[in-house]
């Protein structure tokens, strides 16, 4: 099971309640814990005020949501995708705070290498060394978790699945090939 930042989450919770369902676990810039987290952008910082939050996602431009997205990446002159600002903009604004919160309620309960440690499964763990939403320094806390890999990535920030592709899928690919060869 691959997460990309709280897709982290998501993914370890699966292993959580349905391991039979996951043999490994490979995370992207899913941030260890809250405290760890730095920052969405002035913009994703208000979208959590009461009442800005909401007029400002009802009037969200693509200029809005790039600026929003600007965080996620670090590489000189990388810009957003047109089709992730697409899907952006197609989400509810309940879908994007609610989903926020309820990661963030997962994290503050117990950090996700204690979770990882208590599962036992293979763990792959990729950050962006620029990361500018979770702090690249936090990724030293998953080796903690016995057997887990590390990977920083330099030049690269919160989404290296988009920045650098080619170096994230031989990651995983690489990871994927010891999970399947551990297993025969």
């Amino acid at each position: 099971m691959v997460g990309h930042s709280t897709g982290g989450s998501v993914a370890t919770a699966l292993a959580e309640q349905r391991r039979d369902l996951v043999t490994a676990l490979a995370l992207i810039d899913s941030g260890p814990r809250v405290d760890a987290f730095i920052s969405e952008g002035p913009v994703g910082q208000l979208l959590f005020v009461p009442g800005v939050g909401q007029l400002l996602w009802r009037l969200r431009t693509g200029t809005i949501v790039r600026q929003g997205l600007a965080t996620a990446f670090s590489r000189p002159g990388y810009q957003a995708p047109q089709q992730l600002v697409d899907d952006v903009r197609g989400m509810t604004y309940h879908a994007v705070t609610a989903t926020s919160r309820a990661a963030d309620d997962y994290l503050d309960r117990r950090a996700l290498p204690d979770r990882l440690t208590a599962l036992g499964k293979p763990l792959l763990v990729i950050f962006g060394q620029d990361d500018r939403r979770w702090r690249s320094s936090s990724a030293a806390e998953y080796r903690r978790v016995p057997g887990a890999r590390v990977e920083l990535l330099p030049g690269v920030g919160h989404s290296p699945m988009l920045e650098d592709p080619s170096r994230t899928a031989t990651l995983l690919l690489a990871f994927t090939e010891s999970v399947r060869t551990r297993a025969d």
